[in-house]
């Protein structure tokens, strides 16, 4: 069914306080792979007593965002293109925007919450046609149901923070409107990732590892290039999976593993294995098929010494582990596992340096950055016949209480990448994952029919 949604109203919301001015330079880490937003979606079902004033929630999450945006202040500032692709973070207080909005739909009409195009209502757009230095870093949308029920989306731009320091903005954000102090104050020191020098003001040697997350990705045998694969439609969907089905699958991946691999396999080296094989299957690759798996790891623990918590920025990158569609189908979970955790383990300090140093030396950054809107020719592309498959495991996403109890539904506001992939803990059941998933649309109902029937209980 579809709903309808009315804007009430958009407001630019600065910081309550004066905050710090000037320019904030961005890592190397900021500046490739998804620099445009990313968006989030929580659903909330109002109790009674939160209905009435009708503008009660709305002044508590305009009033508690513009306290919250003293600490985070670069959320207000604007990006600045400079040349050779970089970009640099203006500290100018110029706001976010924050959007009211009402629908006389109810929360049923979406059904179990997966992106399509209805979202598109509820979740702020951005326009890049608008320059960059005019866009905020942040939108907000609040819109109200006639059954009751709240959506609160937001958009970030991923050049100013990763998943983790999105996440640390909005668990604050809801400390502060239910009047709490902050818990982790944020900083946003980028010498601790070595912009334009090493901390103790020595050049790096040059990178002495290999960085095959730079190179263009595999193109479907016979194809020169990925532009019509770039363009087919594509659809979305939330795989849902008991504790018992997940205990299922890391028993599989971890039967007669390895001894030199005396750890058993992870949930995500499970998971990502899983699907990448998956994919391939629904896919219906030639088994000659080369293939890569993107993989996000963060380096916050991988530094030395660690990163302390409160780090507002990227932290996190890319790395990839390669196959063949044939190997990924015809062998034992646990060869695709021990792929995937090979390439985690390989990010090592000296791993991290050797990338940062490996970006800080190219002639331009616009090749490795991803405009992540669906048409886009620019950037790495990580669809068919290849995939990514994120992590959100460890992050703290559930339980965003501003006041009103906490959510009935989060999860991501996006529906329309090839290839992309989100793993999260369920909501429902400790030990039960949740994956979004997006592919192409003839590809996806092949891909659901092989995601549970290839778990065996």
């Amino acid at each position: 069914m579809s709903i309808t949604v009315r804007s009430q109203g958009t407001y630019t919301i600065k910081p309550e306080a004066a905050t710090w001015g000037g320019h904030l330079p961005l890592s190397e880490l900021d500046q490739i792979g998804t620099i445009t937003h990313v968006p989030i979606i929580y659903f909330y079902k109002l109790p009674l007593e939160w209905l009435h004033p009708a503008d009660a929630i709305f002044n508590i999450l305009r009033g508690s965002l513009s306290r919250v945006l003293v600490p985070f202040y670069p959320l207000a500032g604007r990006l600045k293109r400079l040349d050779r692709g970089r970009l640099r973070l203006d500290c100018n207080a110029m706001g976010v925007w924050l959007i009211e909005a009402e629908s006389e739909g109810t929360l049923n009409d979406l059904g179990d919450f997966c992106p399509s195009q209805e979202f598109e209502q509820i979740v702020p757009s951005v326009d890049y046609t608008t320059p960059i230095h005019e866009l905020p870093l942040l939108l907000v949308q609040v819109t109200k149901f006639k059954c009751g029920g709240l959506a609160l989306s937001t958009t970030i731009s991923h050049a100013v923070a990763d998943g983790p320091s999105a996440t640390h903005f909005m668990n604050e954000w809801a400390r502060l409107a239910r009047g709490e102090p902050l818990s982790v104050e944020p900083y946003y020191d980028r010498k601790v990732l070595w912009v334009g020098e090493d901390p103790s003001g020595v050049l790096l040697p040059p990178p002495n590892l290999e960085h095959s997350e730079f190179n263009h990705p595999p193109l479907l045998i016979g194809h020169t290039k990925n532009l019509e694969q770039r363009m087919k439609k594509t659809t979305m969907a939330l795989l849902k999976l008991t504790k018992t089905q997940v205990e299922s699958l890391k028993k599989a991946a971890n039967k007669e593993r390895a001894c030199n691999n005396p750890r058993p396999y992870t949930r995500y080296e499970t998971m990502a294995a899983h699907i990448w094989r998956c994919a391939c299957k629904a896919r219906k690759h030639k088994p000659e098929q080369p293939t890569v798996l993107c993989i996000c790891v963060d380096a916050r623990s991988r530094l030395q010494p660690p990163l302390k918590p409160g780090y507002f920025g990227n932290a996190t990158f890319d790395v990839v582990t390669a196959g063949t569609s044939g190997e990924l189908v015809f062998s034992p979970l646990r060869c695709t596992s021990s792929k995937i955790r090979e390439a985690i383990e390989a990010v090592t300090y000296e791993h991290v340096k050797s990338t940062i140093e490996h970006i800080r030396r190219q002639p331009d950054l616009t090749m490795f950055q991803d405009l992540h809107a669906l048409g886009s020719t620019q950037g790495l592309f990580y669809g068919n016949p290849n995939l990514g498959v994120v992590s959100w495991l460890t992050m703290s996403v559930y339980g965003l209480d501003f006041g009103w109890g906490r959510e009935i539904h989060m999860g991501p506001g996006n529906h329309d990448f090839d290839g992309d992939c989100l793993v999260l803990p369920s909501s429902d059941e400790a030990g039960g994952l949740v994956v979004a998933v997006g592919l192409q649309i003839e590809h996806m109902e092949d891909f659901k029919k092989f995601f549970y029937e290839d778990i065996v209980e």
